[in-house]
């Protein structure tokens, strides 16, 4: 299996931090926070991994190499524009487009059973699996909804489900792929992976959500990234794959 790690963005919520250093390199703890994501997916024998760049893309290149210091392999897929999340995945295609494939977010902190969310996904056979958690800040993260059977409903209120008995989550930020979204997105211009979603929802093709309990943090916002080095420095945060 291969992995993409989203790093294309502009980090504008963590300005002055990002102004000279992109959101995926900037430190957490004792090392760069997109090391961890390395090293999470290196636990679970995923060595071929694509990062999109953009923003200050030389510097995480220039940190992270090939990828031979941790036993992994490392490609890049530089942006000229940002093409968001969906356009970054599209443009990556010729590289992800064999199998099914893991994508996260380079801004989160995340410990989480892969093996056991790879066996969900071919379990539900849908063409994507979102990774869930709860929401305790529904103002900041939007609602993704599921059903009974843990098929997603709803992302972000739409389509309407009138009647529907729905549970509401929010998105982690890692989810896993089937080739087919790759027709769901068009080549060359910005475009949101949930906008996908949303159109395939309302087509009725399958996406289901994994329900996640571990560690997780959102490196998003200045307070974010400061709880989170202080919560590591107090031992609180503790990862498998350390």
């Amino acid at each position: 299996m291969k992995a993409m790690i989203l790093a294309a963005g502009l980090g504008t919520r963590l300005r002055p931090i990002t102004n000279n250093t992109p959101k995926p390199i900037i430190p957490v703890g004792d090392r760069p926070l997109i090391e961890y994501l390395l090293l999470l997916l290196k636990k679970y024998g995923i060595k071929d991994i694509i990062i999109n760049l953009h923003h200050l893309g030389e510097k995480i290149e220039k940190a992270l190499g090939d990828g031979s210091r941790w036993g992994i392999r490392i490609s890049y897929s530089w942006e000229e524009t940002i093409l968001g999340t969906g356009g970054g995945i599209k443009k990556a295609q010729a590289f992800l487009s064999d199998s099914a494939f893991l994508v996260i977010n380079g801004d989160i902190l995340i410990d989480l059973d892969l093996r056991d969310l790879l066996g969900f996904h071919s379990e539900h056979g849908g063409i994507a699996t979102m990774v869930l958690r709860e929401n305790d800040n529904p103002e900041l993260y939007g609602p993704v909804k599921i059903d009974n059977d843990a098929r997603i409903r709803q992302i972000l209120d739409k389509p309407e489900c009138p009647g529907m008995d729905l549970r509401s989550y929010m998105f982690a930020g890692i989810h896993v792929i089937e080739p087919e979204i790759f027709q769901y997105v068009p080549d060359g211009q910005f475009y949101s992976i949930i906008d996908t979603y949303t159109e395939m929802i309302m087509k009725n093709e399958e996406i289901y959500g994994y329900l996640m309990k571990g560690p997780w943090s959102d490196l998003g916002t200045i307070e974010g990234y400061r709880k989170i080095n202080d919560d590591k420095r107090k031992g609180l945060i503790r990862l498998s794959y350390l």
